[in-house]
């Protein structure tokens, strides 16, 4: 009899269920959409109607694909990591749920920071930033703020364990999402005891911690009843987004490179050992068992160049706006763009940064602007690759991911400024794909997941550079611009 495996990606904008048969053929994918609360810095969502999101896509998924939901042999958990969840004694919700987004606890952040010391915290935590999103201030800030709350707490919990929690009644979660709350020791794989001293947590209101990909529990059996399926259908840890992310393109070695230009520019590197040294880039648990991840996240990505498109093309599709530029060749454009406009991440940090356009004469068209965007973003990939490398990492060739991975024209602009092969790969679903993997292997549909991605893996297309000389200038003015302009942002 063909068994199934469902990914379930608890999403920030969508709750996603795709469903995968025995050699990991995509059956059916089915998508709901999140709603939030959003009042200044309070961005929260309601817990039990994104459970009850989880419930309807998978209920819909089964119903559109006509299988028999007794021949699924696992439902894998991924998704976003640190929304936070309090339960009560009776396991019900305290509150609404504080999304990853929620800005709120800026003070706690500095009563945090001042208190540990961030040399301390990033050797502990891999986290460079103590930063609103991790999930320790927000707790802190309900303990200060809604105290009858926090002292009627029961459970501190993740989304991913909430999720896993309404599906097996059990508290589990995994080390990779919980190497972004700072309150995991990503050394130990324990819990890290002092800060959770001091905002007065205790162990025993957190879930229990297995690897990535690892079997949490089988099914509960009010769910089994409600979805009819049998009742050692497993429920797998999966792993953070991101990481199943990079299994499901095929970077599960040292050498590669993911990329994602999508609202932000997001890097994904593998390691054997934690980096968390005095270069001070985010290091995660990974999806593999005995592996790293280095996260450097740069928020003004593609938003640069949404923000361009918006304001000045009146909303164009991006195929029009790719055409536009491709009259103007690259090798005639010397207007530099700093893509600052949210601030600095990785590699500079510097919240006070913001974007510039240098070098504007009168022969620029509307498309070099545009252009120059697209190309200070890649400036910034080819300054994130070069900052790794002298970390003493060896990038060898980059897979590219997002909305931004469409243009073959960005896609060979990254290629000739980074002087690395770009490769795009052939599966559109990479994350739900990567935690159907982990469930597969954890099945026994394949013995490994190097076996999986070696016989799954398909690549698109590959880029390679061809120009990339005539970018060098300007790659160095783009440089030598932010250096000098650093005391203009900063006073």
């Amino acid at each position: 009899m063909e068994k199934y495996i469902i990914s379930l990606d608890l999403g920030t904008t969508n709750v996603k269920v795709a469903l995968y048969n025995s050699k990991l053929e995509e059956i059916n994918v089915t998508s709901l959409k999140v709603t939030y609360s959003n009042k200044g810095d309070f961005v929260e969502f309601d817990p039990e109607n994104y459970w009850d999101l989880c419930r309807e896509s998978i209920k819909k998924s089964i119903k559109n694909s006509t299988i028999d939901p007794k021949t699924i042999a696992s439902i894998s958990i991924t998704g976003q990591a640190e929304s936070l969840i309090l339960l009560d004694t009776n396991y019900r919700p305290l509150r609404m749920a504080i999304s990853w987004l929620d800005e709120r606890s800026k003070e706690e952040c500095e009563i945090l920071s001042s208190r540990f010391q961030r040399e301390d915290g990033y050797k502990i935590t891999g986290l460079p930033e103590m930063i609103t999103t991790v999930p320790i201030t927000k707790i802190l800030w309900i303990k200060r703020n809604e105290p009858e709350i926090f002292d009627r707490a029961h459970k501190f919990l993740l989304i991913k364990d909430f999720i896993i929690f309404k599906l097996t009644h059990s508290f589990i979660s995994e080390y990779s999402t919980y190497s972004f709350s700072y309150y995991f020791d990503i050394v130990k794989k324990k819990y890290w005891e002092e800060i959770l001293d001091f905002v007065n947590v205790k162990k025993e209101q957190l879930p229990e911690l297995l690897e990535p990909g690892e079997t949490a529990a089988r099914v509960s059996t009010e769910i089994a009843d409600e979805f009819n399926f049998a009742r050692n259908t497993e429920v797998n840890t999966g792993a953070l987004d991101h990481f199943a992310g990079m299994i499901g393109v095929g970077n599960i070695k040292e050498g590669i490179l993911s990329e994602t230009t999508g609202t932000v520019l997001a890097l994904a590197m593998l390691t054997k050992v934690p980096y968390i040294n005095e270069y001070s880039q985010p290091c995660h648990c990974s999806a593999l068992k005995n592996r790293y991840v280095l996260l450097p996240v740069c928020e003004s990505g593609g938003i640069s160049l949404e923000w361009f498109r918006d304001n000045f093309y009146g909303n164009m599709d991006y195929d029009l706006l790719n055409k536009e530029i491709e009259k103007f060749p690259g090798s005639e454009n010397d207007l530099i763009f700093l893509p600052y406009i949210t601030g600095a991440n990785a590699p500079e940090f510097n919240s006070n940064a913001r974007g510039v356009f240098y070098g504007i004469r009168s022969k620029h068209k509307k498309a070099d602007f545009a252009r120059s965007v697209m190309e200070g973003i890649t400036f910034l990939l080819r300054k994130n690759v070069e900052y790794l490398e002298r970390m003493g990492m060896s990038v060898e060739n980059i897979i590219s991911l997002g909305g931004g991975s469409k243009s073959a024209l960005w896609n060979q602009m990254k290629a000739d400024i980074t002087g690395k092969d770009i490769i795009i790969p052939a599966n559109k679903e990479a994350t739900s794909f990567g935690a159907a993997i982990l469930s597969a292997v954890k099945s026994g549909f394949y013995k490994s997941i190097e076996e999986a991605v070696d016989k799954l893996i398909a690549v698109k297309e590959t880029y390679r550079p061809k120009e990339g000389k005539f970018y060098d200038k300007n790659y160095n003015t783009f440089i030598y611009l932010y250096d000098s302009l650093t005391p203009v942002f900063n006073s």
